[in-house]
């Protein structure tokens, strides 16, 4: 299949439900499905537009790497230059209450390039089957320069007590899916 294609398959409408039982747009908003349109694959990742009524979001996704994680980056209509980078792993339960469960240390690098710390609160939506956990760095427009240019993102999460949770993503495509989402982003004004 080639890099970009305008086709949607079977894995982006699995992907988009999957995905869109709730979008993290705003910390503790309760679980909301939004439309997708403009699905596209590149390798590895996907980019996406999500509409609900004016609201409307642009992202750039990998979902290839864990059968229950998502990793992605959020373009929001009207404030394009400040994107987010968000990680949503499905549960087995819907969640009772929106709430954020914990905010602790993390780290994320791409290949070998710069360790970016930072912090990362985890979020649970009520009435949504996964929680989200968002990253606050310092340096985000570098950490996504990086993964353009990227084989693989690494991250290390401090539970605490030293107790580490490592996850790893896959960056090819990267570039094109959040190029795409930037595009369409500021394409929506």
């Amino acid at each position: 299949m080639p890099s970009t294609s305008s086709t949607r398959s079977p894995v982006c409408s699995r992907l988009a439900w999957w995905l869109l039982a709730g979008l993290a747009a705003a910390p503790l908003a309760s679980a909301t499905n939004y439309n997708v349109s403009d699905a596209e694959q590149h390798d590895s990742w996907h980019s996406v537009a999500l509409t609900l009524g004016e609201e409307r979001h642009f992202r750039a996704l990998e979902q290839t790497s864990y059968s229950d994680t998502i990793l992605s980056v959020n373009y929001t209509a009207g404030v394009c230059d400040l994107p987010w980078l968000e990680m949503r792993v499905e549960l087995e339960e819907h969640q009772p209450q929106s709430r954020v469960a914990n905010l602790v240390p993390g780290d994320l690098r791409v290949d070998h390039e710069t360790i970016h710390s930072g912090m990362a609160e985890f979020i649970t939506q009520r009435g949504d089957r996964g929680f989200y956990v968002n990253f606050y760095l310092d340096e985000l427009a570098l950490l996504l320069d990086e993964m353009r240019g990227g084989e693989t993102l690494r991250m290390r999460i401090d539970r605490g007590n030293e107790d580490y949770w490592f996850m790893s993503f896959e960056l090819a495509g990267a570039d094109a899916a959040i190029s795409r989402a930037e595009r369409l982003c500021e394409a929506a004004g």
